[in-house]
């Protein structure tokens, strides 16, 4: 196992934590214009687990098979997800992964995966603190990608199961498909509260809900 020093980042339930999104306060934003009809929804997935993965890739397949009962995806953009869906894995470069996983895992499974990986070549660095998950669904939620970022997200080009870094408005973000009426961006949580206006004025003619 890696001699590495690893502390589990997760404040105590006695700390209060803000999301990225807190100061923005989507929900007091958009209360008078909030519809059952809105044609986008947002939800932020706060306080979930980020991990990044480094090294060889047939050294991290066996290791995240063995702890998550995941393939570590091969081809470039590619998503996975376990069978509950609240996991997941993403091809960011062609010797690095994003792995999601829900709030309080992320710390035990760095460590099991340091266990599996032994004294193999590669880095986990747990990247949660600083970036969240926005979640946008409804009939709308597309065209609002469309006018947000410069990557083609026609369903011919970008199905269920892709993940790419690209340009959002003027921030970097990771747009994710997980299924067919869900996207997904992993920002930065610096950028959090400029995506989370720009997706307010950005929806303002398709109505907009946003969901705790």
């Amino acid at each position: 196992m890696s001699k590495v020093a690893v502390f589990d980042t997760r404040p105590e339930q006695a700390v209060r934590a803000e999301s990225p999104l807190a100061i923005t306060r989507l929900a007091d934003r958009v209360a008078s214009n909030a519809s059952a009809e809105a044609g986008v929804t947002l939800r932020e997935k706060a306080f979930l687990g980020h991990l990044i993965l480094r090294g060889g890739a047939i050294a991290l397949d066996e290791a995240v098979r063995e702890v998550l009962g995941i393939s570590l995806p091969a081809k470039p953009s590619a998503l996975a997800h376990d069978e509950s869906g609240e996991r997941s894995i993403q091809w960011l470069s062609p010797d690095e992964w994003l792995v999601i996983v829900p709030g309080g895992e992320e710390f035990e499974l760095e460590n099991r995966l340091r266990e599996q990986m032994g004294d193999a070549h590669f880095a986990i660095v747990n990247v949660g603190g600083g970036q969240t998950v926005i979640e946008l669904s409804g009939p709308y939620a597309r065209e609002v990608l469309m006018k947000s970022a410069i990557y083609d997200v026609h369903p011919s080009h970008f199905p269920v199961g892709k993940g790419v870094t690209t340009v959002f408005a003027k921030a970097t973000a990771i747009i994710r498909r997980p299924s067919e009426d869900r996207w997904e961006l992993v920002v930065r949580r610096s950028f959090a509260d400029y995506c989370g206006r720009w997706i307010i004025d950005a929806s303002e003619e398709y109505g907009l809900n946003v969901l705790d």
